[in-house]
């Protein structure tokens, strides 16, 4: 008998991209429940304990499991094949989720809210709509702000993110190469990091750091479809690396 799945999350969260691709992967089904941006830190914590206010949470036939790799983890339990850890090189996955989790996925939370600070106007993308207009604009204004605030975000921080972001790109083609990310089906190190991947080619000043690379094509391979888009010229001249 398969398990009662519901899967709580907040659009166009990217940790929660993650998740629901290694549903589909594992041919799960879940109750997707979108919660309310502002107000779900509280059912979140409620549901899966002090402490926990982020998103994904999966309930396991009533059991919370918290966190896009605590959520991989408990699925590979549920469904063992096909494997989201494969052997021979399930350790080096598993090092690469990890950073990818702890190093790369907070890039996808500051990078698109700083973009956004400048091109407010674009925030209405991420939900599938055009450019908002000047009503929807101040409201996105005052949600940025919000959001800098919340994620600790300042123009040094941003600055210092698009500095590095070259680095850890050159990270992921490495992966690729050494055949950690980027084969016939994906790893767990590809939902985790190519989710973060793919919601930062929401924003069109780092579109040229990606061209042809591994990390592109890891990125819109497992998340071809994802909402938003800030045009380029949102960041500050200088602020963004040659390409």
């Amino acid at each position: 008998m398969s398990a009662t799945l519901t899967l709580h999350v907040l659009p166009p969260s990217h940790p929660c991209k993650t998740a629901e691709a290694a549903l589909r992967f594992k041919g799960l089904e879940a109750e997707i429940v979108t919660l309310t941006p502002g107000e779900h830190g509280d059912v979140i914590e409620e549901l899966y304990g002090a402490g926990n206010r982020t998103v994904p949470g999966l309930l396991v036939d009533g059991e919370p499991v918290h966190g896009s790799m605590a959520i991989l983890e408990r699925l590979e339990q549920l469904v063992p094949e096909p494997t989201l850890y494969p052997e021979p090189i399930a350790a080096a996955v598993r090092e690469a989720e990890r950073w990818g989790d702890a190093e790369l996925q907070d890039l996808g939370r500051r990078l698109p809210w700083g973009a956004l600070h400048f091109r407010p106007e674009a925030a209405g993308t991420f939900g599938g709509a055009p450019a908002l207009d000047p009503a929807g604009t101040d409201f996105a204004i005052r949600a940025a702000r919000a959001a800098w605030r919340y994620h600790g975000i300042t123009a040094v921080r941003l600055a210092e993110d698009l500095a590095g972001l070259p680095a850890k790109l050159d990270h992921v083609d490495a992966l690729a190469a050494d055949g950690i990310v980027g084969g016939a089906t994906p790893t767990a190190a590809d939902l985790q990091i190519g989710a973060t991947l793919r919601v930062l080619l929401t924003i069109g000043d780092l579109r040229p750091l990606f061209e042809g690379r591994p990390a592109e094509q890891l990125a819109r391979r497992w998340f071809p479809d994802y909402p938003g888009d800030v045009p380029a010229g949102a960041f500050p001249a200088g602020w963004v690396p040659a390409g």
